[in-house]
């Protein structure tokens, strides 16, 4: 997966490699590259969601905490 892969160009890719593949535009021979390829991009935008949740949570926590003292 590539290094500076940003949420949003995962999630273009992988809407493009579903038109391709209802479109029945991707060949037989390279199917199973472009499910393989969508497999990695579900996987990166769910780990990208949690990790981003997870921040969001810690940051929220932090600001309750601040205006309680």
């Amino acid at each position: 997966m590539e290094v500076n892969l940003t949420y949003e160009a995962a999630y273009k890719e992988l809407a493009q490699i579903a038109k391709d593949i209802e479109n029945e535009t991707v060949s037989v021979d390279v199917l199973a590259q472009k499910v393989k390829r969508a497999s990695e991009l579900i996987t990166f935008c769910q780990t990208k969601l949690k990790s981003t949740e997870a921040e969001v949570n810690k940051i929220i926590s932090q600001m309750e905490n601040t205006n309680k003292g």
